[in-house]
């Protein structure tokens, strides 16, 4: 498998096609057809991109994860190939960031590589941009929440309709 470095700027070369991305058609129907309203890509997210130098990155003062050394270079990140840097809303977002904020995308190519690895650009952009995705992010993540509770309400049903019907064929047979 491939890093995130390499998966991103791959869907970015393909013509709005997010396919390479997304594990299923009608998610990435949803993502393009979205317009960027469930991701938080809004004017208020390109004025501030649009203030974003490359200082304001090379200058960010990171901090290592863990209190360890950079994460970025070990065998565990690379076994799987694609790295759990970014939760999927994070994914789906700079993907369409990506393609609506050429500013930004100017930015990460004289980036990345050279003076930033590819996570750190993302940890910096999503810590600067925190304010106004904040309330985007939560909400994804409670209509995830939400969509499991209501299978697992779904399947639990299912399951007891099940168990009543082979207990009542039980009892009839015996």
């Amino acid at each position: 498998m491939e890093n995130v470095y390499s998966w991103v700027r791959r869907s970015l070369s393909t013509p709005i096609k997010i396919k390479s991305f997304s594990k299923n058609e009608s998610s990435h129907q949803s993502i393009v057809q979205d317009n960027g309203e469930n991701y938080g890509v809004n004017d208020d997210l390109i004025n501030l991109i649009s203030s974003f130098s490359l200082d304001t990155f090379r200058n960010y003062p990171l901090q290592d994860e863990e209190g360890g050394a950079n994460c970025g270079d070990d065998a565990t990140s690379k076994s799987s190939g694609i790295r759990n840097d970014l939760s999927e809303w994070q994914q789906q977002h700079a993907i369409l960031v990506l393609s609506k904020s050429k500013e930004l995308s100017q930015l990460r190519f004289k980036l990345c590589p050279r003076y930033l690895k590819e996570r750190d650009f993302w940890r910096i952009y999503f810590t600067l941009a925190k304010n106004i995705l904040a309330e985007y992010e939560l909400r994804a993540v409670r209509l995830h929440k939400l969509n499991q509770m209501k299978l697992e309400t779904q399947n639990g049903s299912d399951t007891s309709a099940y168990e009543v019907e082979m207990s009542e064929t039980k009892l009839g047979t015996t």
